[in-house]
This record gives C-alpha cells, sequence and structure tokens, in this order.
C-alpha cells in the first residue's frame, strides 16, 4: 500500500517576502529573436516595445533583455565593443530610453545582460591593449609570455571550440587569453582601474532607471594570480561532451576570490533606490552557488539556480535537485528557478511532449521562489531543426557534431501564422520553427484550453494565492515508484498541494496529514474528471494538479 507524509526537509524561509524580485516573475527575452521592428530580420528594442502590452496581459512583470550594446555581433552582443552605446542593428539610446519608460508605466521592471568578464576585440580599450606593451590598456586584459616550451602560457582551453585559450598577437609577441571566442579578450579583473570603468558603465545604465543587470559568466570574473595549468577532468567523455570540458576549470574560472567582487558589484547597485536586482549566471550547485549571494546576502540576491535546466526530465532527479537546492539556502536567502535559457534546450523538446511542458510550467510557477520564464516558454516552442548552411551559433561551428549548438532554442518567437510567423519582414536571422503555422501567439490565445491560455491562468492563480509565491514549500514523500513529484505550499490558513506526474502512466498517492480532502483548483490537462480528491490524489498521465487541501 502506498504511504504518503510530509517531508522533513526544512522549509528555507523568509518571512513575508514583499520585494518586486521576489514575488515577480522574470520573462529571458533573447532579443535577435523576439520582434523585429525594421525588416531586416533581427529582433530589436522597438519589438519589446510593440510588445510590452502581450507581456503585461500575460502576466509578466520583470523584463531580462539579453545585450543591445554596441557589437561585432560575432557572438551576438555577448562580445561588446560600447557598454555605453546600443548597437544599431538593436535600435538607439533613445528607442532605449523609450522602453524603459512604456515598460514602467506598466508596472514592470527592465533587467539588462550585460557581460563584464571579457569585451569584444573591437572595443577601444583592447585596441589600445594590444597597440603596445606600455600601452595604457595593457593591463586592462591578461597578457602573457609564452610557456617554457615557445607554445601558450598554460593549457587553459576555451569554452567554445576547446582549443587553446591563448591567441598569439604578433605586433607585442604576448598571447592574450579569452576564456571563449578569440574575439572576446578576457579583462583583468586585478587591475583596480577595470572594476572603475566596469562599475561606471553600471552606474550609466542605472542612472537611466534600469532595474538591475544580469551578470553573464559570473564564475569566470576572476583568474588564479599564478596561472597553474588545469588538471583533467577524469569524466570527460569526447563522444558526447564539448571539447572544453577535457579539463575541470580549477585555476581558469570559480576562483574563491571571485565572491568578494560580486559583494562590489551589489554595492554599485546598493548606491540607487528601489531594490535594483542583481542575477548572476551560474551553473554551480550546493554550498558553492549558494556562495555567490555573498557573506550575510550582500552579493547577488538571485545566483541563478539552473540546476533543474541541467537534469533529465525524470522526477526522482527533478525532485532531488529542487529539494537539495532547498535545504542548502539559509533562511534569509531566497530561491530561484530556471527551466529553459538561450543556451540550453527548450523544456517542450528536453520533457519530450506538450503535455509535460504544461506539467512543467507548472512545476516552475508553484516551486518557492522566483521563476525564469524563457520566451516561448509560455506557448510550448521547441527546439527547431536547422540546417547545416542555416547555422549562426560560433559554439556549433568551432564544435560541431555534438549537437552543442545554441541555434535550435533560439529560433524566432512565433506570434501569428503569417510569413515569417510574424517575427520579420524580411529574411530572419534564423529560420522560424516548421510548426509555427499552428503553435503561434494569435492561433493560441485564441483557443481557452491552449498552453499560452494555460500559463496565463497558471500566473492568474498565483498571483491571487499568496501560498504559491510566498508561502512555506515541504516535500510530500512518496512510495509511488518514479514519476511523481509533489509538495505542499503554505500561507497563513491557506495550504495547497502540488502533484506532477512526470510519466503518461496514471499515478496515485495517499493525501498528506492535514490534508484529509483536496479539491482541484488547476490540472494541465484540458479538464479534470475528478475535482474532489478524498484520501488519496490520482493522476492521469502527464497530468499536474494544484490542489486546495480542507
Amino acid at each position: 500500500m502506498n504511504t504518503g507524509r510530509q517531508g522533513s526537509v526544512p522549509n528555507t524561509k523568509l518571512p513575508n517576502p514583499t520585494t518586486w524580485w521576489q514575488t515577480g516573475i522574470i520573462y529571458e527575452i533573447y532579443l535577435r529573436s523576439f520582434q523585429d521592428t525594421t525588416g531586416n530580420g533581427i529582433g530589436d528594442i522597438n519589438g519589446v516595445r510593440k510588445r510590452l502590452d502581450y507581456l503585461k496581459w500575460l502576466g509578466i512583470d520583470i523584463l531580462w533583455m539579453t545585450p543591445p550594446y554596441k557589437s561585432p555581433q560575432v557572438e551576438f552582443g555577448y562580445d561588446t565593443a560600447d557598454y555605453l552605446a546600443i548597437d544599431p542593428v538593436s535600435g538607439t539610446l533613445a528607442d532605449f530610453e523609450a522602453l524603459l519608460m512604456e515598460a514602467h508605466q506598466r508596472d514592470m521592471r527592465v533587467v539588462l545582460d550585460i557581460a563584464p568578464n571579457h569585451t569584444s576585440d573591437q572595443h577601444e580599450w583592447f585596441q589600445d591593449s594590444r597597440s603596445s606593451r606600455d600601452s595604457r590598456h595593457r593591463d586592462w586584459y591578461i597578457w602573457k609570455d609564452a610557456g617554457p616550451d615557445g607554445g601558450p602560457p598554460n593549457n587553459w582551453v576555451s569554452a567554445f571550440g576547446g582549443g587553446s585559450a591563448w591567441e598569439l598577437d604578433p605586433a607585442t609577441g604576448q598571447y592574450y587569453y579569452h576564456a571563449f571566442l578569440k574575439e572576446q579578450p578576457d579583462l583583468n579583473w586585478q587591475n583596480p582601474e577595470v572594476a572603475k570603468a566596469i562599475f561606471n558603465c553600471f552606474r550609466f545604465w542605472l542612472d537611466k532607471g534600469v532595474d538591475g543587470f544580469r551578470i553573464d559568466v559570473m564564475w569566470h570574473l576572476v583568474k588564479d594570480t599564478r596561472f597553474r595549468d588545469n588538471p583533467p577532468n577524469p569524466n570527460f567523455d569526447p563522444k558526447t561532451e564539448p571539447s572544453n570540458n577535457v579539463l575541470q576549470e580549477v585555476y581558469s574560472a570559480d576562483r574563491p576570490e571571485v565572491i568578494d567582487l560580486v559583494v562590489r558589484m551589489r554595492d554599485v547597485l546598493k548606491e540607487y533606490e528601489g531594490d535594483r536586482l542583481m542575477i548572476g549566471e551560474l551553473y554551480q550547485s550546493g554550498a558553492r552557488l549558494v556562495d555567490f549571494y555573498g557573506p550575510d546576502g550582500r552579493g547577488a540576491q538571485l545566483p541563478h539556480n539552473q540546476q533543474l535546466l541541467l537534469q533529465p526530465w525524470d522526477a526522482p532527479k527533478i525532485r532531488d535537485a529542487a529539494e537539495k537546492y532547498l535545504g542548502s539556502l539559509p533562511d534569509d536567502f531566497w530561491p530561484n528557478w530556471v527551466l529553459s535559457n538561450h543556451d540550453k534546450p527548450r523544456i517542450a523538446t528536453r520533457s519530450g511532449s506538450q503535455a509535460q511542458a504544461r506539467v512543467a510550467m507548472m512545476l516552475l510557477l508553484t516551486l518557492r521562489g522566483t521563476p525564469t520564464m524563457y520566451y516561448g516558454d509560455e506557448l510550448g516552442m521547441e527546439n527547431a531543426e536547422i540546417l547545416p548552411d542555416e547555422l549562426r551559433d560560433p559554439f556549433e561551428k568551432l564544435d560541431p557534431g555534438k549537437g552543442q549548438g545554441r541555434d535550435p532554442q533560439r529560433t524566432p518567437m512565433q506570434w501569428n501564422a503569417d510569413s515569417n510567423a510574424g517575427f520579420t519582414t524580411g529574411k530572419p536571422w534564423l529560420p522560424v520553427a516548421d510548426n509555427s503555422q499552428q503553435l503561434n501567439m494569435e492561433t493560441l490565445k485564441n483557443d481557452p484550453a491552449s498552453m499560452l491560455n494555460f500559463t496565463k491562468r497558471l500566473i492568474e492563480l498565483r498571483r491571487k494565492q499568496p501560498a504559491l509565491s510566498m508561502g512555506d514549500h515541504r516535500l510530500v514523500i512518496t512510495d509511488v515508484q518514479g514519476p511523481v513529484i509533489a509538495y505542499s505550499r503554505e500561507y497563513e490558513s491557506e495550504k495547497f498541494l502540488i502533484a506532477l506526474n512526470l510519466s503518461s502512466t496514471p499515478a496515485t498517492f495517499p493525501l498528506p496529514t492535514g490534508c484529509n480532502q483536496a479539491t482541484v483548483i488547476l490540472s494541465t490537462l484540458e479538464q479534470d474528471t475528478s475535482p474532489t480528491h478524498d484520501k488519496q490524489v490520482s493522476l492521469r498521465g502527464n497530468e499536474g494538479l494544484i490542489l486546495k487541501c480542507d
């Protein structure tokens, strides 16, 4: 006989969170792929402005937008040539100021993506740095003499392609370090002038009213000052993994000193009113992820918890990752969750079906903490097929054949059934997915049973019921084999039970202690055949339920 009981995992409780970034929902906009307004096939700032009313209708209140800065676009804005200028392909500074104003008028916040680990090799700082060993900006980047064998200074490898992360610059006879593309030289954060310059770039955008930053590759910012070789990765599989995983990033990234730098970054945000937000791009787990909150919470308010994004769509693995994360947080640190982003496969593809995409959305929006949605996930967008001659991602070009390319999850937003899904009147920079005729915003908005309207109802329920946004969280432990994740959310006298079936096989489990009868509030399927559950919960295949306990 199945048994169910309240889990012993402690609740990470922060009483009555009321800040906008705790109760809000973050929506990642991959700028190039959201909405084009010029006909050049590339999304732009005015495209975001055009769609603000849609995002408000959906219930989104925090926009995270990928880099709009001046850039050669080798890595699509993450190779910044000027942190203080908008790239013409994205629009103008006036366009951005208008976006900020119009978003704020709708009570929406704007968080800018910024990559302070590296610049473009076209940035004036690097152009001066490479001009002479005696140049003013020479020490703003990481320059080293050749190693004893006349080759690169050490064995560090690039995250793109897995070759040496050192590039010989013939003009001065030294190597410069690039953790990513050779067109993205790393800044030397050991130089106080670098920190001063980047912090002033932060202030430029904060002065304009930006509500915070997402810090790209936060764990890469500090390197070992002795430049020791990284050790080999004993678990590396060359058949399936990208070549950069051949070594462990012991000395080239995730150094202990990076936490002090994160605290200093946060100090800049504290100069401004409105509780400006710092999100850190991180893939660490456990205690190391918690470190990025900083001592006494003085670091990033939301070090991105991407552990669920890295798991296979398997109930025990998802459940264990979620509970370990919640159990690792001190009482005054706020959780956050990510299931998709521009670097990893979409959740509708990873979970295996549109039905499971709904289950995933219910998971994301009912776990305790701030959720981050990826554009198009509210539609159930899937990874698209990209032909070899249509590939744009430098990662795939440098390390082909291992399925690591990011283009399939970056295809244009599917707005309607018109040509190019309403994304552009020109040729899109990436092809529109084949299913856009059926799976698009306008079509789904008119279907009450669609994934889009389900997501909207889920968001409305989250806002209406404080238990689902700020309530206590507790795992419900059950011996149901494999497919079920169940947890309760409680706030004052209200108690909800969330039950998620991650398989196509029906499952049942007893109601937990203190829940004698449960009424269905929302099902991921079109309708629930049993609105009241007595003594036990019955889940159909691929079903998720939110139930109110009596």
